[in-house]
């Protein structure tokens, strides 16, 4: 690992810089600092890992066409471990080194600590791609976002999707009561399922952590037989989820399953042999995008980095990245209270994926189009796309209703 100081550091940086691991450039005047306080190692890595790389290609781009304000972007990291205690001293060191702009974990829980940092430092911090509605304003402060959409957005866009496109109008929802991503994806399912016209004829539940299933799957079994499902929605992760689906599967259940983007990527279909009718709401496809510039840019990605991004998981960073540089740009300037208060009238501006707006109420997308990917015979593809027609209701967005 790298480390490096600047002439006439202060005490108090030299002891923030001391918390830092790996580090890209070092800060000057003539610099606009960018914070990763993010997990570089343990668990959490999984999703922080290709976010990060993909914001590290942003910088690259940027800077090869001259920065911003005549400026160079530089990244400082500082690894939170996939630890919350450590996430606060990461936090605490990217704000110390300079950061106008200090990106966390890509969970509201694991990174809330760094965010936190950040708002009580007066500085911009934003989600790698949580997808928590407390992941800005509700949990952190005015001056946090989240790069990503809402949770809810992929309940409900699945299963706006299956009553309109597929004419699928018996479900089943299946719920990983294990953390809040599954509890909000579901009740965004539950939302607006019945509200297109859909019908839930049976709710459970299970641990991501179970080894077996077996009784949910004889209940969805018996479900399936006596009120016809047609299609089941389960709001989980991994590796609990696919031993969900695959114990579902060799139960003999053949019924269309569909769930949120926390089950996109191909690294864990040899987990569930020869996988078909299986349909995710993910909001960029690393593979078969119908849009060029999100083909593009994991091209990009790949010639960097020598691998394709692993899930959808790596893109929302770089939306959100267009969108803070247009409001650098746009008022000539990264202090924070006048980036976040222009950001805060983008209605529908266009990112590379799709258009996003913020408001001073909402720092979380929660309409924006998502693609259909469906997993036939172990390999997924793009079959679709679905714009969300109603708004996310508040006692929706916050699970507010028991």
């Amino acid at each position: 690992m790298t480390r490096w100081i600047t002439r006439g550091a202060s005490v108090v940086a030299l002891a923030a810089l001391a918390l830092l691991g790996r580090t890209t450039a070092a800060p000057a005047a003539d610099n606009i600092v960018i914070g990763f306080s993010v997990a570089l190692s343990g668990p959490m890595q999984a999703y922080d890992g290709d976010s990060t790389r993909m914001a590290k290609l942003f910088i690259d781009q940027t800077n090869a066409k001259g920065g911003l304000l005549g400026k160079k972007l530089v990244a400082v990291d500082a690894d939170t471990k996939s630890d919350r205690a450590e996430g606060a001293k990461a936090g605490l060191a990217v704000v110390q080194a300079g950061a106008v702009l200090a990106f966390a974990t890509c969970d509201y829980d694991y990174g809330a600590p760094a965010a936190l940092q950040a708002q009580h430092a007066g500085v911009i911090s934003a989600f790698l791609c949580a997808e928590d509605p407390k992941a800005g304003i509700l949990g952190v402060g005015n001056l946090s976002f989240t790069a990503s959409g809402a949770a809810q957005l992929q309940g409900a866009v699945a299963a706006e999707w299956a009553v309109e496109k597929k004419g699928w109008k018996t479900g089943y929802v299946l719920l990983d009561d294990s953390i809040e991503y599954d509890k909000s994806v579901c009740a965004g399912f539950d939302w607006l399922y019945p509200k297109k016209g859909g019908k839930i004829v049976g709710h459970d539940t299970f641990k991501n952590g179970d080894a077996t299933i077996a009784s949910q799957v004889t209940r969805l079994a018996n479900a399936i037989r006596d009120q016809k499902v047609d299609a089941v929605m389960i709001c989980t992760f991994e590796p609990g989820g696919a031993s969900a689906i695959r114990q579902i599967r060799a139960a003999g259940i053949t019924v269309p399953i569909l769930s949120g983007s926390s089950m996109d990527g191909n690294y864990w279909l040899n987990a569930v042999p020869n996988l078909t009718d299986f349909y995710i709401a993910v909001q960029a496809a690393v593979i078969g995008d119908p849009r060029p510039d999100v083909t593009a840019l994991a091209e990009a990605f790949k010639a960097k980095y020598g691998t394709l991004p692993a899930s959808q998981y790596a893109f929302p960073v770089y939306a959100f990245l267009q969108l803070w540089a247009k409001a650098v740009t746009e008022t000539g300037t990264t202090d924070p209270k006048t980036v976040v208060a222009k950001m805060e009238t983008f209605k529908d501006v266009p990112t590379v994926l799709g258009p996003r707006s913020f408001s001073s109420k909402l720092h979380i997308q929660t309409k924006i189009p998502l693609m259909i990917e469906e997993v036939v015979a172990g390999a997924d593809k793009v079959v679709d796309s679905q714009d969300l027609s109603d708004a996310i209701p508040n006692d929706v967005l916050y699970r507010l209703k028991k």
